[in-house]
């Protein structure tokens, strides 16, 4: 995770945040009349840049939609507490992609993103889902602590809000985009230092990887299954007027904390394994074309 601090010393890096913040922010404001609950949330068809974002600029994805949702909030009148929750939700959306591409064993494609095979398609939307899923529960898991909605209900409206809009949406936008900006070398790959990318065995990456990716889905599945079954709140209820499900559940607290410190964990530990497809992209792409000059000659 060092990359997600060592980023900031890296010009380049700091620009591509910024540019993403506006372009997130200007992205989510059109659709913020289409309310899903007042004050809260609406549809976000957006929410498909972190993902595509972070396949192309790793850490610069997590922080410009951490910092672009917090102002997408404040300018359409959504800034509540609840925001600080939707800060690292968001950073979530713009993290996970780029950490699991490549980790996750038969999943993996082996290839960079460029949507080229039906095994990449598979491998984001494997990611996608993730990334959708990890930031639902930690918002939901913050307003439920707040008192304001029971967690089932935010957890399953924003894993199915981001996660429908990352599988349409991502894969077309990264087969025109991702070729046209790794022949311009403006991934992260390529700019960063690759001191200041996280060292890590393929062993440890791989099960890092799988460890956010379970934890996520567990404590999705978990959460969600207690208010059903033991809380009796209705599967994928809309809180609307006096009678929505609130929260305050000291287990959906306990749960949470333990889960989001469990992927606080497995996230410093984790690797990215992005930076190696694309030298290896490179390498093969020297070797062909110092192949082609001595057929030439």
């Amino acid at each position: 995770m060092r990359e997600v601090v060592a980023m900031w010393r890296n010009a380049q890096m700091v620009a591509i945040t910024v540019v993403i913040a506006a372009l997130y922010m200007t992205a989510l404001i059109p659709s913020s009349g289409l309310v899903i609950v007042p004050g809260f949330t609406t549809v976000r068809p957006a929410t498909a840049l972190p993902i595509v974002f972070s396949l192309i600029v790793g850490p610069a994805a997590a922080w410009g939609a951490a910092f672009g949702n917090l102002l997408s909030d404040a300018f359409s009148g959504q800034l509540t507490s609840g925001s600080v929750f939707g800060f690292v939700g968001n950073f979530f959306l713009g993290f996970a992609a780029y950490k699991l591409w490549g980790n996750l064993g038969p999943l993996s494609s082996g290839e960079e993103p460029d949507m080229r095979s039906p095994h990449q398609l598979l491998e984001y939307l494997v990611a996608a889902f993730v990334a959708a899923a990890g930031t639902a529960a930690i918002i939901a898991w913050g307003l439920d602590v707040l008192g304001l909605f029971a967690f089932s209900v935010f957890a399953t409206v924003i894993t199915v809000n981001d996660f429908v809009a990352a599988a349409f949406l991502g894969p077309p936008i990264l087969y025109l985009v991702y070729p046209r900006v790794a022949r311009a070398g403006f991934r992260y790959t390529d700019i960063m230092d690759r001191g200041h990318l996280p060292r890590r065995s393929r062993r440890h990456q791989r099960l890092a990887a799988f460890g956010i990716a379970t934890v996520t889905v567990t404590w999705l599945v978990v959460g969600v299954a207690f208010d059903v079954v033991v809380e009796g709140v209705a599967f994928g209820e809309i809180p609307t007027g006096p009678n929505a499900a609130t929260g305050g559940s000291l287990v959906q607290a306990v749960l949470g904390t333990v889960a989001f410190v469990a992927l606080c964990g497995l996230a410093a530990m984790a690797g990215e394994h992005l930076s190696s497809l694309c030298e290896e992209r490179s390498r093969w792409a020297e070797r062909h074309d110092a192949g082609g000059e001595g057929l030439e000659l």
